[in-house]
């Protein structure tokens, strides 16, 4: 019973699609029709939509259904269909979304270890990310927190034309945390290395094979996802 009941409701058309309605599904007596070109044709008979979109060797599309009567428009339904996925596909792809990416430090760090995980920090900061820093106390260091205060102070001078403290160093147990924000934005990261990707492939064009190879291999290092480095 309940099966029939749930034909029933799909044959009336309750069941809810996301295509629109096009041409002989399109159920009613008369439209408001716009044409190829965005003209507005005016109410007209179902009958005459189709025939006209006949005419035009397009398809009759309802584009408002709700309203009344339903606004209808004579479109290339299935050229539409594939650019609006194109267009979908292109926004997917510029989509940014900000990554934390995380820093690990000792509170007596070597000053090479240090140069090395602040040269991250950089990077991460570069391509729009934010970073948060983790500084780790251990045994008696735990009696000592202002090294590692004085130590996140240091590294956000140091990246201060890159990021900004976006959360003040605090205590967590025995760490003790500051979240660095970047002062580009994603999107702005992304096009300079879009733009810095296209500087690259016009300098190739008149270089050798070999040297067109190692910038590839270069580039692709640059690309690939950034690791989070070890402990200190």
């Amino acid at each position: 019973m309940a099966v029939r009941q749930a034909a029933a409701w799909c044959y009336r058309g309750g069941s809810i699609s996301a295509e629109p309605r096009i041409n002989d599904r399109i159920r009613v007596p008369e439209v408001r029709l716009v044409g190829p070109s965005g003209e507005q044709v005016g109410i007209v008979p179902l009958a005459k939509a189709l025939e006209l979109a006949q005419e035009y060797d397009l398809d009759l599309v309802e584009v408002a259904a709700t309203a009344r009567p339903p606004v209808c428009k004579l479109m290339d339904y299935g050229k539409f269909k594939y650019e609006s996925a194109m267009k979908a596909r292109e926004a997917r792809k510029n989509q940014a979304h900000t990554v934390i990416k995380e820093m690990k430090l000792r509170p007596k760090i070597d000053p090479h270890d240090y140069d090395t995980k602040k040269g991250h920090v950089v990077r991460f900061l570069k391509q729009g990310d934010k970073v948060k820093i983790t500084i780790m106390f251990r045994g008696r260091e735990q009696s000592r927190p202002e090294l590692g205060f004085r130590l996140l102070q240091r590294l956000a001078s140091d990246v201060e034309e890159l990021g900004f403290i976006e959360s003040n160093p605090k205590q967590d147990g025995r760490n003790m945390i500051m979240v660095l924000g970047p002062h580009k934005k994603k999107t702005e990261a992304m096009a300079e290395a879009r733009e810095a990707q296209a500087a690259r492939k016009a300098e190739r064009q008149g270089s050798t094979p070999d040297a067109e190879a190692a910038d590839e291999d270069a580039e692709a290092q640059s690309e690939a996802p950034a690791e989070t480095p070890s402990e200190a």
